[in-house]
């Protein structure tokens, strides 16, 4: 028996939206310690990978482990009938073919139950190496989706440099250039609003923006994001869910092809 319940099932709503252009489908491996999932987009260009803790559930349980193939986009739209404040509890039994999902509200004067079939996916697990990175950068995650909207309108790349004096997005194309520089922030109230930056050796690499912006979509999930950068590795770009979890893109870097 698995089962989980979430007091805000806006939560939820926010991870599916942070996934759901990237992911048609998925496998939710469950466990004890919680709900991890781990995917390729379609065409094998980055890499999801989400981890949800029990912890973060107001009641979880799950007695053997259980691996679930969701239909993303089937998901999204039960999802989308419940509200953000919503009481939420999804249930399978052990090799159940379908999952259960339950809203109720706060005052328990509504409740409504869905079902959804279960598909049986084949997908290999990537193992992700673990990786001393170069740079580390912590920003706030509403500008780092700000800088990715913005500099995409000028060119289909975006060039990521970060060095002592700091981290420089820029891009070029047709109409132009864009370039925009952040330094570290040195006083800052609140932590999620500074700009901080570990480097052991200077990275220079280059991205595809439309990625980029995809990842963006997890900006409601968290105030800060974290990009963890190294010569010739994926970029990792990290958002924390408080108390819940967190996602992770992995996106390999673009090799300039020489004119």
């Amino acid at each position: 028996m698995f089962e989980a319940r979430l007091l805000k099932s806006g939560q939820l709503k926010k991870i599916l939206e942070a996934i759901k252009e990237l992911l048609k489908e998925a496998t939710f491996d469950c466990s004890d310690s919680g709900i991890q999932l781990q995917a390729m987009d379609d065409a094998h260009v980055s890499l999801v990978s989400m981890c949800l803790k029990s912890t973060g559930f107001d009641k979880f349980r799950c007695d053997r482990n259980l691996s679930m193939g969701i239909n993303l986009e089937s998901m999204v739209k039960i999802m989308k009938c419940c509200s953000n404040d919503d009481i939420m509890t999804i249930k399978a039994q052990d090799n159940a073919d379908t999952l259960t999902i339950m809203f109720e509200t706060k005052n328990q004067e509504k409740m409504s139950d869905y079902e959804m079939k279960l598909m049986n996916l084949d997908q290999e697990h990537l193992g992700i190496p673990e990786t001393n990175y170069s740079c580390i950068i912590k920003m706030p995650s509403s500008e780092f989706a700000r800088i990715c909207r913005d500099l995409s309108q000028f060119g289909d790349s975006l060039v990521i440099a970060c060095t002592k004096e700091g981290v420089k997005f820029s891009t070029s194309g047709d109409i132009g250039s864009a370039n925009v520089k952040l330094s570290q922030t040195s006083t800052f109230d609140k932590e999620e609003e500074g700009v901080t930056i570990e480097m052991t050796q200077a990275v220079c690499l280059t991205f595809a923006c439309r990625y980029l912006n995809l990842f963006c979509k997890a900006t409601p999930l968290s105030t800060q994001v974290i990009l963890s950068m190294s010569g010739d590795v994926p970029l990792v770009v990290e958002y924390q869910i408080e108390e819940l979890g967190c996602i992770r893109y992995y996106l390999a870097p673009k090799i300039e092809e020489d004119d």
